[in-house]
């Protein structure tokens, strides 16, 4: 069963560019794009969507752009789910925006693979921060951080930890890796009771604690 998203955003590459590496996730799919808060609230009206994917600073439209128009979607839309992507690493908007209950913020600049943990976070219910954006940000590279946050996983066990955070499901797994279906459950098990974790949703907010990223090249 396929996520369905919207992309917002002002820069027609960058959309072009997000909606292609999406694609390739079999799990997501992209129903409807728009350019500014006018065509997204049109867009929002006629297409049924489980996530939001939007710019902050996006110009232009009827309904303003930043805070003020995720505000308005929030009232309009209170269910909907968002994901907000910012050119810059600012903690205060970003804390502005947890507490009106959007789900994800991220930067641009960040690797596809976040985005695509992102969703499939949010989608479970969980919350994904950007690592520069959470309240206590990571010293050093965020990969040096997972390592030490991870202990004890074999590099077996982390390379599916990964792909399953892209999206992928144990049969896709098994199939790319050219194991059995019953080899990579068993790793999955493994590396969720090393974690102590016991949900897909909280393995997404593992996730976000250590700003581990799914492989943005699956």
């Amino acid at each position: 069963m396929k996520i369905n998203l919207i992309l917002a955003d002002d820069h027609p590459a960058l959309i072009a560019g997000v909606k292609y590496e999406l694609s390739r996730i079999h799990t997501l799919n992209v129903a409807a794009t728009a350019h500014d808060s006018t065509a997204l609230v049109d867009v929002l009206s006629r297409v049924s969507c489980d996530i939001l994917i939007t710019d902050f600073a996006m110009p232009g439209g009827d309904y303003g752009d930043g805070m003020a128009m995720l505000s308005f979607l929030r009232r309009r839309h209170p269910d909907l789910k968002i994901i907000v992507f910012m050119t810059i690493d600012n903690f205060a908007i970003a804390d502005k925006m947890r507490r009106i209950g959007i789900q994800s913020v991220l930067n641009k600049a960040k690797d596809v693979g976040y985005l695509i943990t992102a969703i499939h976070a949010v989608h479970a219910g969980a919350n994904y921060y950007s690592p520069t954006l959470q309240e206590s940000p990571s010293s050093g590279d965020p990969a040096d951080t997972s390592s030490k946050r991870i202990p004890g996983l074999s590099s077996r066990e982390l390379e599916v930890i990964r792909l399953l955070l892209s999206g992928l499901t144990v049969s896709k797994i098994a199939t790319q890796l050219s194991r059995t279906k019953q080899t990579v459950s068993a790793q999955k098990r493994s590396a969720m009771r090393k974690l102590g974790i016991e949900s897909d949703s909280d393995l997404y907010r593992f996730a976000f604690e250590t700003g581990l990223p799914a492989d943005g090249a699956l």
